[in-house]
């Protein structure tokens, strides 16, 4: 099955253990054995497996966040390094964007707090 595309299993005891670990993603049940928790990749802590769908969506607008913060991040960066050696701008302003570029990429990734994997969107 792994061949042909990814698969996930979710279990929460020890016979699970196995499975969980040879998938491409294992999700533990909150409630499930210490063995069952340590090799998946995920646990949902509620018990409710339709929390699945909400957990994927989560973690698909994390992974968009991480990717414009690295942007961000590397395009203030990439801006500042040419303005500064061209001399267009100076050090200091240099060193202020770049702690700009940190309060903005902190701000955006704030914005993952109030996201709600319910909605669909």
């Amino acid at each position: 099955m792994n061949a042909q595309g990814g698969v996930m299993m979710i279990g929460d005891g020890i016979n699970d253990a196995p499975a969980l670990k040879q998938a491409s993603i294992g999700v533990a049940m909150g409630s499930g054995t210490d063995v069952a928790l340590e090799t998946a990749d995920a646990a949902i802590l509620r018990d409710r497996v339709t929390d699945i769908p909400a957990q994927i969506r989560l973690a698909r607008a994390t992974m968009a966040n991480i990717r414009q913060n690295v942007s961000i991040a590397l395009g203030l960066k990439a801006i500042f390094l040419v303005t500064t050696v061209f001399g267009m701008t100076g050090l200091w302003i240099a060193i202020l964007a770049d702690t700009g570029a940190t309060v903005l990429v902190t701000l955006n990734a704030l914005r993952l707090l109030r996201y709600n994997p319910e909605q669909k969107r």
